[in-house]
């Protein structure tokens, strides 16, 4: 059965945006959050094939994988995209690969913290469920390094709210 999402918003951090201590510290990370609702009792795949299927999908991937032919992020990736390419995670593993990755180069401006406790953290805590797209392309290189090395995917399922959110954390 298809089920049908409907976009409810987007949050866009961009670390730039916040006053890091050392120049650059922001090493050009963003994360890109997008809530979609969903109605009545979908399966776990169910909900990710609807998701990886929407144009907020496409808009949020698009671009952001290498092609193999080219140095620049490319589009191919669209079709290595299926929801058994999704792992189901602890919410506290999760959290914990994207406080590290925040982290990486030194501490987080205090407002990015609070933004970052709203818009990520809060998400995930009140998931029923957590996916992390896992292994798609860990071995393919662009310009400037390994894809997956400042990559990270999460799809948070909260089914009392009845939402679906697409949590993408990448370093440009």
């Amino acid at each position: 059965m298809t089920h049908t999402l409907a976009h409810e918003g987007r949050v866009f951090l961009n670390f730039r945006h916040y006053r890091f201590p050392a120049p650059h510290s922001h090493a050009f990370r963003w994360v890109d959050v997008k809530h979609l609702r969903f109605s009545g009792s979908p399966g776990d795949r169910e909900l990710l094939a609807a998701l990886i299927g929407h144009e907020q999908f496409r808009d949020t991937y698009a671009g952001y994988g290498a092609h193999p032919e080219e140095t620049r992020h490319g589009s191919y990736w669209l079709a290595a995209i299926t929801p058994e390419a999704y792992e189901p995670v602890e919410t506290a593993e999760s959290a914990a690969v994207l406080r590290t990755w925040a982290g990486q180069y030194g501490a987080v401006p205090a407002d990015l913290e609070a933004d970052l406790r709203r818009e990520v953290f809060d998400v995930l805590d009140a998931a029923a469920r957590v996916f992390h797209l896992n292994g798609v392309g860990e071995e393919d290189f662009h310009d400037w390094g390994g894809v997956h090395g400042e990559f990270h995917e999460f799809v948070s399922i909260d089914r009392a709210r009845g939402r679906i959110t697409l949590l993408v954390a990448a370093d440009d």
